[in-house]
Formats: C-alpha cells, structure tokens, sequence
C-alpha cells in the first residue's frame, strides 16, 4: 500500500483529502505543525507528497527547493493559483506535477496514480553488503545508521553499484550526472566521490570505493 503525505493548512481541506486517500487505498500521513515543516518531509518515508503552496511558516516552493538537495520523493504541488509562471516555478523547483483548486476528486487520483506509475521504477530498495539501499528517498541505511545522499551521490553511487566489481570511468560518470540539475565538472565529480566515501565510511564501509589512477572508480 503506498503512503501518501499531506502538506496542507486548510484543515477541512487535509481532512476531505485524507477521507479521499483512505478511500482509494492509500495510507495517508498529515503535517500539521508547520514550523516543522521541512524536518518533517526530510523525515518521511511517504511514496509521494501533496504539497500546497500556500504555507505559514515556509511555502510550499521554497520547502520543495529544500527537499530537493536530498530527496527524490515524488511530489505533486496543489495551489489555488491559476497562472502559468507558478506552474513553471512548482516544475523548475522539482515538482512532479502540479493541479490547482478546487480540483475534481478523480482528477486527482488520476494523478496519483500517474506520478506513482511513473516513477515507481526509483521507488525500490536494494542492499550492498549490510546497507540498505532506498534509491527514491537517497538513503543509505545499516537499521542503526543512516546517511542521506545528495541526488548528484546517489546517481555516482547507483551506476558503481550497477557495475560494481568493475572499472567506471570517469567519462562515464559524468555522462551519467549530465542529465541532472547542477553542472558537475571534473573537479567536483572528486569532491562528491569523496563525499560519498565518508558517508560509506560513516555506516562501516570505508573500503568501498577503490580509484584507479587515470581510470576511474571500482565499487568493491
């Protein structure tokens, strides 16, 4: 059963929404204290995010930018605004998608259900010696530690592990970054490979990563 988070101040509106979601077959989880808003969605393990825009406390785009610096969850912006400029800015911040108010109950399941369909191919957990491996929240788990992974780690970390044992080459690995939101030069690739070594470090694994001179990387 897939979880669902609800990030809404109009308490009728959270309530119809949650009665809504329970309906359809949802699990459902609320926010309702909103000066802790982005401690709370850091911390969720939800498979998709409804997320108003008009927020006390920190509104709704500028939590998704924030979310986005460690976080691939899934999450569809709902807004009472019409124009065109905020559907653009809820998209280029991170956005799934994006449905206005008043919104048509099943207009909105179709959503759901779409954004689900369409990135439940991340939504999987996987293991690497004793770590688990959740792919869509960028999180690397031993039950007694975690670390969260930038989305840029992550993807270094899901292609050494895709090919572990083998070498990566540096080219690849750029290649494989260059489709993502922040430029990533040869100097900054070093410095994330290094960054997820302490993180792996961090949760028992400090030998994971071996460089080959002039090469590239091995996921040992």
């Amino acid at each position: 059963m897939n979880k669902i988070c609800i990030v809404e101040d109009d308490e009728p509106m959270r309530t119809e929404l949650c009665a809504l979601l329970k309906n359809a077959g949802y699990e459902t989880e609320e926010l309702t204290d909103f000066s802790r808003s982005l401690d709370f969605l850091r911390a969720t393990d939800a498979d998709l995010i409804l997320l108003d825009i008009n927020l006390p406390q920190m509104n709704g785009e500028m939590l998704l930018r924030e979310l986005r610096r460690n976080s691939s969850t899934p999450v569809i912006m709902l807004t009472s605004r019409t124009s065109e400029m905020d559907e653009a800015l809820s998209l280029s911040s991170g956005a799934d998608d994006y449905i206005t108010k008043p919104y048509h109950p099943t207009i909105l399941l179709l959503h759901i259900s779409a954004v689900l369909k369409r990135t439940s191919r991340v939504q999987v957990r996987t293991t690497y010696r004793n770590i688990e491996i959740n792919v869509a929240k960028g999180c690397l788990s031993t039950g007694t530690q975690e670390q969260i992974l930038t989305k840029n780690e992550m993807i270094i970390f899901q292609l050494l592990l895709d090919r572990q044992g083998e070498i990566v080459t540096r080219d690849a690995l750029m290649t494989a970054l260059w489709d993502n939101d922040e430029f990533v030069n040869d100097n900054a690739l070093s410095v994330n490979v290094s960054r997820l070594r302490t993180k792996l470090a961090a949760i028992g694994c400090p030998d994971a990563i071996e460089t080959r001179k002039k090469m590239g990387y091995i996921l040992l």
